[in-house]
């Protein structure tokens, strides 16, 4: 049996410690906001929409070392970005997306989150009927939403990664109460599990069968297995969302997790909690997390319409040309493993096989 080493890093830290670590936060200068101001007013003049854009036709005059910063510690550092001031009162709707869509262009490749070939998710309390649009099976518990549809509900989200190397969030706008971002480093949670149970860790690098419910159409009775922890290269990587995990336990050719499973994965939640921190995001925030090391949550809200206080976010999946590699088991979900690969997303076969780098 293989004996995992501890990983290292910048990527390895602690939430309470994280948390008073400014490292990760960034304030553009007013000549960086100038220039997104200019861009903008430039596509919009030119009638492109937002989905229309490409690094080239949104151009971002002084903001080379600004990106490659970004970059960097979402690949090499802390694995997290929280990016301040955005103007976002100043835009109307239509521009406020173009601002973030071409902003996303010139980080990386944006991704499709969903079957009907979304780029970009409007992330906000859709109400009643979330299950029906986006993914809901009845069982014996209740009614089981996809990780799709749990998004775009009121509730508290478990911690999870994305399908893509890189997620952002722009907040619009928050809710009356609650809506905090909760993030931890997955590097620190397994290590914490090496130290504590290193037999849990060794069922963590082995497949768990997950679900493609909610995700490609058609697809919905189609189980692959993962492992939860990988490594290549010298780089960590995991991917986690129990929700598929769950949904693959409803298959019969499937079934329930094997002991050490159901435990593995009860310590990896405890631990992720006991060693993450709380961020809200405020109007004009961006969050950029790196889903190979960050895993991250969401606590319950509740929107105040009358304050004009209710919760709206634009997200972007990302595949970024710094990405690391991966293993080759991980093929599966993320179907190119090469490092700087375009990766990630849905209905990827439609993409070219590699991202260009600026």
């Amino acid at each position: 049996m293989q004996d995992h080493e501890m990983i290292t890093g910048d990527c390895v830290w602690q939430g309470r410690e994280m948390a008073q670590n400014p490292r990760w936060i960034i304030q553009p200068t007013a000549a960086e906001l100038d220039a997104l101001d200019a861009a903008v007013a430039e596509v919009a003049a030119r009638g492109l929409a937002w989905h229309e854009l490409t690094r080239d036709s949104f151009p971002l005059t002084g903001w080379q070392e600004r990106i490659a910063q970004i970059r960097a510690e979402l690949e090499d550092g802390s694995g997290l970005v929280k990016l301040r001031g955005i103007p976002v009162e100043r835009y109307a709707a239509a521009d406020l997306k173009r601002l973030w869509f071409g902003l996303g262009q010139h980080l990386g490749t944006t991704l499709f989150q969903n079957n009907s070939g979304e780029l970009m998710r409007e992330i906000r309390d859709e109400g009643g009927g979330v299950g029906q649009r986006y993914g809901a099976v009845e069982t014996e518990k209740g009614t089981f939403l996809s990780s799709y549809a749990r998004t775009l509900t009121n509730g508290a989200l478990r911690f999870h990664t994305d399908r893509c190397d890189v997620v952002g969030l722009l907040c619009v706008n928050q809710a009356g109460r609650g809506g905090v971002s909760t993030l931890c480093s997955s590097a620190a949670v397994h290590n914490a599990i090496k130290e504590r149970r290193p037999d849990l860790l060794q069922v963590l690098y082995q497949p768990f069968f997950r679900s493609r419910f909610g995700e490609e159409k058609g697809a919905e009775r189609i189980a692959y297995p993962l492992p939860i922890f990988g490594q290549c290269a010298g780089k960590f990587t995991s991917h986690y969302s129990l929700t598929y995990i769950e949904a693959a336990e409803l298959l019969p050719e499937v079934g329930p997790l094997s002991a050490p499973q159901r435990e593995a994965i009860a310590l990896l939640m405890e631990l992720a909690q006991e060693l993450c921190f709380e961020m809200t995001l405020e109007p004009g925030d961006i969050q950029f997390l790196n889903n190979h090391v960050i895993y991250h949550g969401r606590t319950p809200f509740e929107d105040d319409p009358q304050a004009g206080r209710q919760r709206l976010l634009y997200r972007l999946w990302l595949a970024m040309p710094n990405s690391r590699p991966l293993p080759e088991d991980h093929a599966v979900l993320w179907r190119n493993v090469a490092a700087g690969a375009l990766r990630g997303g849905i209905g990827q076969e439609s993409m070219t096989a590699s991202l260009t780098s600026s």
